[in-house]
């Protein structure tokens, strides 16, 4: 089956682009990114509502790469809002379209990659197919305890492109990942870190309580934070903005560009590099802590996302969690390449595929 060429579309919807792949096989033929300007989606009542514009994008890019889509085995998106899923992939299929566009655990972009990807998959008569959705599910029942009976731990995280890096670098070294404990940091516009073992991502820190990113607050000190919120200078919509989309680098130094901030540190901004180092600092503390998990039998630790091609974030981090095991960097998102990478094992017959069932249905 490894000699087949099974040519695959992945489609990944953000929150202002549509990014899209074409892979055959591992090789990736090209890539396009489609930008939604932030008026035009502003007349939408949902994500949802904004499917028949990235939908003609879509069509509009593969059409500009003259792309035959008689060539397509399959066609990947990105998983959404569903109820907690296992790890993998699960066909798209009627309750699952239903449930996101009737009922979606929450109002998010990614709520748009299966009903994309059925919609071009449909007519050709190929499958569709989510992978490792934003709602995967693997925490053991101790690590959702929180300390509240109100309030359970979740697991959500970049696990897409997190459990694709982990399946990446135990590969390239021989390894099974079932065999292995490795831990994964994703460093983007938000933080979240996971401990694999047994091939499960079985505790996540997510971007909401861990690390300070470019725009999130990460966890915060409980009774400064009520304080903050009786203040009476916030809502519950602009507490929610503080804490995710203005908080971190953007709350200390006004912006969420990693780039501009090093560029400060390196004209002598004092205040630029304390809050940047403490970003570094919280990372590894945050990857350390999950060392305990596995009692310390790490196999690797690796570092991924936008900010691991930063040398100045991995020249402070690395070392600091060295004394875990080997510390491997695979920068980037690389979610498409994640996509295609496991519709091509589940094509390959190499894994199998689970089907999503509406728990809200009759």
């Amino acid at each position: 089956m490894a000699d087949t060429k099974y040519t695959i579309l992945a489609i990944n919807p953000g929150s202002t682009s549509t990014r899209i792949a074409v892979y055959e096989n591992q090789t990736l033929l090209f890539q396009k990114k489609v930008d939604h300007p932030a008026a035009s989606l502003r007349v939408f009542s949902s994500n949802v509502a904004q499917f028949p514009i990235r939908l003609e994008a879509i069509k509009a890019a593969l059409a500009a790469e003259q792309f035959d889509l008689r060539r397509l085995a399959a066609v990947a998106g990105r998983g959404g809002k569903l109820p907690p899923l296992e790890q993998g992939a699960y066909l798209v299929n009627d309750d699952m379209l239903t449930f996101l566009r009737d009922h979606p655990i929450d109002d998010h972009a990614s709520n748009l990659g299966a009903l994309l990807a059925q919609e071009i998959a449909q007519p050709l008569g190929i499958p569709a197919y989510i992978y490792d959705a934003v709602v995967m599910d693997q925490m053991e029942d101790i690590a959702k305890l929180s300390g509240l009976p109100e309030i359970r731990r979740k697991a959500s995280c970049h696990a897409l492109n997190m459990r694709a890096m982990a399946i990446k670098a135990a590969q390239a070294k021989g390894w099974r990942l079932e065999e292995k404990n490795i831990i994964v940091c994703h460093m983007g516009a938000g933080i979240s870190a996971t401990v694999i073992h047994g091939g499960r991502m079985v505790d996540v820190i997510t971007d909401e309580e861990g690390p300070y990113s470019p725009e999130r607050s990460g966890g915060l000190p409980n009774r400064q934070l009520i304080d903050l919120c009786f203040s009476g200078g916030f809502d519950r919509l602009s507490a929610t903005k503080r804490t995710r989309g203005q908080g971190g680098l953007m709350a200390y130094l006004g912006t969420n560009n990693a780039l501009e901030v090093e560029d400060r540190i390196a004209a002598g901004d004092a205040e630029a590099r304390l809050v940047y180092d403490g970003l570094t600092y919280q990372v590894a503390k945050n990857v350390a802590s999950l060392g305990a998990v596995v009692s310390g039998a790490v196999d690797l630790v690796v570092l991924t996302g936008a900010l691991a091609h930063s040398s100045y974030i991995i020249d402070r981090v690395a070392p600091r969690v060295a004394f875990l095991g080997e510390v491997q960097v695979l920068p980037g998102e690389n979610e498409l390449e994640a996509l295609a990478y496991g519709i091509l094992r589940v094509l390959r017959k190499d894994e199998g595929f689970h089907i999503f069932h509406d728990p809200q249905a009759c």
